[in-house]
């Protein structure tokens, strides 16, 4: 969704309230931050007052780290407009902060262990919200992983039910494949050697421990050079175990566990 169509969501046929209290009044206010975080959803919010024709500006950027009381976000202009999109222009920052903050924080505890780990986002998202909660996560130093279905292939288990193999999957992809790189599901030791063997770029060890993904995946590169990512059951309570040994960790919770950050909006 473009930022116009999340503005009109909310403005229905207009703000009743400041269609009745307020004329051509002019005002200023600020967006302040409540607690520390990582900002993001700066670019979104600034994008939607000025929509709403207002003048915004600020010393701040997304990606950076603010502190508690920091004003990130300065707005002038018609004082009716600035409440119009002052609800939607909070949610953007709220919640691309929540998720880019979280990411942050599970991308230092990883690299800790592993320098080279990927923490990745899934498409586990909000319908319409996907570009940005993506956004979000780079943000806090996370990979988008795959946008839609179309980004590149990933053989999961359905897929296997209907074809019947792990190598015939794989086959099918590469002749269609056009460069793309090839991820394959697996959710055993049997199904990870059979992948390592037949091609695959990637192995995604499907809900599996720590230990036992350690395991399988000591067995995978003593057969292939395939990526591993660790993926499904994953939180930042048992992230740092997948961190030994896996190149990329992707989990859902990035984007629909989250919680926001506080912000408010002023008038001064």
């Amino acid at each position: 969704m473009a930022l116009k169509d999340f503005l009109r969501e909310d403005l229905g046929k207009g703000d009743i309230t400041s269609k009745a209290l307020l004329g051509k009044e002019k005002a200023e206010a600020v967006i302040i931050v409540k607690e520390d975080c990582v900002l993001a959803g700066l670019e979104e919010a600034q994008g939607i007052f000025g929509l709403l024709g207002l003048k915004t500006s600020t010393v701040f950027v997304d990606g950076q780290r603010v502190r508690e009381g920091d004003r990130v976000l300065r707005i002038e202009g018609l004082a009716k407009s600035i409440l119009a999109g002052e609800r939607v222009a909070l949610n953007f920052i709220m919640r691309m902060s929540g998720i880019a903050t979280k990411t942050w924080d599970l991308v230092q505890r990883c690299r800790a262990i592993n320098p080279d780990v990927v923490v990745a986002a899934t498409r586990k998202t909000t319908p319409g919200f996907r570009y940005y909660e993506k956004k979000a996560v780079t943000l806090g130093g996370g990979y988008p992983h795959r946008y839609g279905l179309d980004s590149e292939f990933l053989i999961k288990d359905n897929h296997l039910e209907i074809v019947g193999s792990i190598s015939e999957a794989v086959r099918r992809a590469k002749a269609k494949g056009k460069g793309k790189k090839i991820e394959i599901e697996v959710t055993n030791e049997p199904e990870a050697l059979e992948a390592a063997k037949s091609g695959a770029d990637i192995i995604m060890l499907d809900n599996m421990t720590p230990e036992v993904g350690e395991g399988i995946a000591k067995k995978i590169r003593e057969l292939s050079d395939a990526s591993i990512e660790a993926s499904g059951g994953i939180t930042p309570d048992n992230i740092e175990g997948y961190a030994r040994y896996a190149d990329t960790i992707s989990l859902g919770w990035l984007t629909h566990s989250y919680k926001s950050m506080d912000f408010s909006l002023e008038i001064i």
